[in-house]
């Protein structure tokens, strides 16, 4: 049996933390989660904080493509 990783990306923000859990493959899914919550009038949660978010799992992406990278090398 195979277990399935889950990634977290996590913000604090004056009182509140945010935290995202995905699996691998669910990239798309949690940037329009991050999309949804910035658009939310009631939420502390912005479009500059989305977009921290969304780097940091760029940056993840990029790395675990880097590493696949080098095992092909």
């Amino acid at each position: 049996m195979s277990v399935t990783q889950w990634i977290q990306l996590s913000l604090v923000k004056g009182g509140q933390r945010y935290v995202f859990r995905y699996r691998p493959g669910g990239e798309a899914d949690v940037i329009n989660a991050f999309a949804e919550l910035a658009g939310d009038d009631q939420s502390q949660f912005d479009w500059f904080d989305a977009a921290v978010l969304s780097y940091q799992l760029g940056r993840r992406l990029e790395s675990v493509v880097d590493g696949v990278g080098a095992r092909c090398d």
